[in-house]
């Protein structure tokens, strides 16, 4: 089951004061952005956040699950979306945490096979 615009949309509203955040549709879902790091999955209207020591720290009690079959384990957040400032120092915790995404290679070269 996809995800409904107007849950990924709330999420987003929830983490504004988390930094630089955006979504992108996905196969369906949604990945959610903070300083253009994927720190978060919004899968059949559930949110997923990337597992991080600091999370962990701050979440206390996590709960694992992987947001779609064959995916990692994330911290399922269920009880704290109400919660603006709780679920962004989560998010921003999570960043911080998270490795910058690797460049780009804009020049690729196309190789045909002969």
């Amino acid at each position: 089951m996809a995800s409904d615009i107007n849950f990924v949309q709330f999420i987003v509203d929830q983490i504004g004061n988390a930094g630089s955040i955006r979504y992108k549709k996905m196969f369906g879902e949604y990945a959610i952005y903070s300083n253009d790091k994927v720190v978060a999955l919004v899968c059949d209207d559930q949110l997923f956040v990337k597992q991080t020591e600091a999370g962990r720290s701050f979440i206390g009690n996590v709960v694992e699950a992987p947001a779609y079959p064959g995916a990692k384990l994330s911290f399922l957040i269920e009880d704290q979306l109400e919660d603006k400032e709780w679920l962004s120092e989560l998010i921003v915790l999570t960043e911080q945490e998270l490795p910058a995404p690797k460049p780009k290679n804009k020049n690729k070269k196309i190789v045909k096979g002969t």
